[in-house]
């Protein structure tokens, strides 16, 4: 498969209940200048996305109260077109089932991984 165009500058909505998480998926963001809006839970992800417009939403699979599965369903009710990458260390369990996001990267990743992802997304 031939390399992705490398991205830059896209906005990039990033949902982990994990401060750690989204500040280090932050950091590998900005590498690339994208602007990167966090939420620590699906509730306020999808407040956030009722106020702006995302090129990509980053999703964690588990947090508490609203797990990705259900926020990603959330939000293809909302904005079908909507690409959702969700990262988990639950990798092998999730890409055998039928899932409602656009791509699916296993926990740890690299920055490269990352962006080959979000070029398949919105490259």
């Amino acid at each position: 498969m031939p390399d992705q165009p490398r991205v830059f500058g896209k906005r990039i909505l990033v949902v982990d209940d994990d401060q750690s998480a989204r500040e280090a998926l932050k950091l590998l963001l900005s590498i690339d200048r994208h602007a990167v809006t966090e939420t620590a839970s699906g509730a306020e992800a999808l407040k956030v996305l009722g106020e702006g417009n995302f090129d990509v939403v980053i999703i964690d699979f588990f947090m508490p109260g609203m797990q990705g599965q259900e926020l990603a369903r959330k939000i293809k009710e909302l904005a079908p077109r909507q690409p959702i990458l969700m990262v988990t260390a639950y990798y092998e369990t999730l890409v055998e089932s039928d899932q409602p996001v656009d791509a699916i990267l296993s926990k740890p990743f690299g920055v490269e991984e990352l962006r080959q992802a979000i070029g398949r997304l919105v490259g």
